[in-house]
């Protein structure tokens, strides 16, 4: 049975919950590479940055809603902090390919984050400066920093896909190779049942 927490106990969790929201092609991987992460409390795929109201998942598959895949993470700062997610994102996608992420090409798939505030906005702009003074990838990163203003959370058939699918093809041929990159590069970064 859970353990009821006082109200202030519940205000001081509550308050150390932050979000981040972020496109890195398809949902279904950004997804599955977040879920794993210590500190992540939830990812919700969804999508962000266009100006159809509630837009369905074939719509944002048109290219023409102006909408991102992505997902929005709820995290405890105190365990990671937006630069360390940021930094998870750069390695597991490519943010040199505009409107792509391998084969999945269009605007929905392109690499963004959607910034919460100011403070998140200029930690995504020294992060990708950062990578692109270390010459980390061979192209220039082109991943779009936009302010945030709605998430609309994808169909439920979308949530948990590669935890409830890990046999389909695009699983296994495109999220397992991201997470197994994860896994391999970032051990220090999972929750200990990852």
């Amino acid at each position: 049975m859970g353990e009821l927490m006082s109200r202030d106990e519940s205000t001081k969790e509550a308050n150390r919950t932050s979000v981040a929201t972020l496109g890195g092609g398809c949902f279904w991987c950004t997804e599955a590479v977040f879920s794993q992460v210590a500190g992540v409390l939830q990812v919700e795929p969804g999508y962000a940055g266009g100006a159809v109201a509630n837009p369905t998942y074939e719509q944002v598959s048109t290219g023409r809603t102006g909408h991102a895949e992505a997902v929005q993470i709820s995290f405890d700062p105190e365990i990671i902090s937006f630069k360390e997610l940021l930094e998870l994102f750069f390695a597991t996608h490519d943010p040199t390919t505009r409107n792509r992420q391998g084969a999945d090409v269009g605007s929905q798939y392109r690499s963004v984050i959607f910034y919460h505030s100011q403070k998140q906005k200029a930690v995504a702009e020294q992060t990708i400066q950062q990578l692109e003074d270390a010459g980390i990838f061979d192209a220039p990163i082109v991943t779009e920093v936009e302010p945030f203003s709605a998430f609309y959370r994808a169909e439920s058939y979308h949530r948990d896909f590669f935890k409830l699918h890990p046999e389909h093809a695009y699983c296994q041929v495109v999220i397992s190779p991201k997470v197994a990159k994860l896994r391999e590069h970032h051990r220090d970064k999972l929750k200990k049942d990852a």
